[in-house]
């Protein structure tokens, strides 16, 4: 099955390129055509004696040896040259409403062609994608899409913006930035959601090819990264910082699990930490936990549990504090931090009314930082 068989009896059937709300894996496998693994030659790494390699993507600098891959499984060290497997290899492709990702203060309203790999460089042990994130890519069935192809099919299905999602964009960083390069010469936006556990050399030359990050803060204890992530929550916070810096857009998820990670004093630390290094105006979401992959002893985080937490966040002075999964919520809504108006309400990942007028309010003037056109 060639690329254009496949785009055309895809969008037929109303699955990959449908927009139905999450990724339908099942049915894409359906369609997909088993590619052999991609041979490019990685950014990132350095050589060292006898064939060896440092990887240089993300803080865990694996040192291979010729033959071995990385923690992240989708990265080979091929005689001392270190090489991406999955580049072009998507294994998940959607047409997604861009308020799933979430982004609350990007394009509202608008579709992201939502794109991943196999591959993660962390094992959340709570991970919602785990089938493609925590696998080998010849786990998967996954198909040719090279960039451009990409760039092509956001424009096709008018989708403003492309996002790197679903697993983890850094295990996939040659692909993701090579795509990006060419959304952007065709007028669409790249935006990307991430770990963080990234070193900040790629970042920064990331940061300068896409137009808005989401990062999964996870906790804001290094203790609940090494025991439920497999990471470390230090890398992160660089992250946070080094794309806060930028001049590109930032927002920030924090899935909230019931028992683990819902302290109402983490909750206020991290709150200040926000503040003080970052500032008042970056969206921070607080998202409710459903038992998933290897945490399915826990209940889903109680709606109060969620708003108290927002009203922490509220307290100490953060603007733009929002819940996640939970539809209808006033928590879902963006306030004018000014004075109070509605500016934009929510259900779910539908806008039911948007008031913003040149992305300011349009009662007191108040300007709203984001992407809003």
């Amino acid at each position: 099955m060639n690329r254009r068989h496949f785009f055309r009896r895809a969008a037929g059937a109303g699955v990959v390129l449908g927009t139905d709300l999450g990724p339908t894996l099942r049915d894409l496998y359906a369609f997909g055509q088993k590619a052999n693994l991609s041979h490019v030659e990685a950014r990132y790494y350095k050589s060292l004696p006898d064939r060896e390699i440092e990887c240089e993507l993300c803080p865990r600098r694996c040192k291979l040896g010729d033959k071995e891959r990385g923690y992240c499984g989708v990265r080979e060290n091929d005689g001392g040259t270190y090489y991406t497997l999955v580049y072009g290899k998507a294994c998940a492709m959607h047409v997604d409403p861009i308020e799933k990702k979430p982004f609350f203060h990007v394009l509202p309203g608008t579709n992201a062609l939502s794109i991943a790999t196999a591959g993660c460089n962390v094992n959340c042990k709570f991970c919602q994608n785990w089938e493609i994130s925590q696998v080998r890519p010849e786990q998967v069935d996954h198909f040719d899409l090279p960039p451009a192809d990409i760039a092509e099919t956001a424009s096709t299905y008018r989708c403003p913006s492309i996002a790197y999602t679903y697993s983890e964009p850094t295990v996939f960083y040659e692909y993701m930035y090579d795509t990006a390069v060419l959304a952007r010469r065709k007028g669409v936006k790249s935006v990307v959601v991430s770990g963080g556990h990234i070193n900040p050399e790629p970042l920064a030359a990331l940061i300068k090819v896409v137009d808005a990050i989401k990062i999964d803060l996870k906790a804001f204890n290094q203790d609940f990264y090494k025991n439920y992530v497999r990471g470390d929550l230090q890398p992160v916070l660089e992250a946070i910082r080094l794309i806060a810096r930028s001049k590109i857009w930032l927002e920030i998820v924090y899935l909230v699990i019931p028992t683990l990670n819902d302290a109402p004093e983490e909750t206020r630390k991290m709150s200040q930490w926000i503040q003080k290094e970052i500032g008042p105006d970056v969206p921070v979401h607080f998202t409710q936990f459903h038992p998933m992959y290897l945490i399915k002893n826990l209940p889903p985080t109680p709606v109060s549990t969620l708003e108290k937490l927002r009203k922490i966040a509220l307290q100490e002075g953060l603007h733009y504090v929002y819940m996640g999964n939970i539809p209808g919520h006033e928590g879902e809504n963006t306030f004018c931090p000014k004075c109070r108006k509605i500016l934009i309400q929510r259900n779910g990942f539908e806008i039911e009314t948007n008031a913003l007028e040149g992305g300011k309010c349009p009662n007191c003037q108040n300007p709203v930082p984001g992407i809003w056109a």
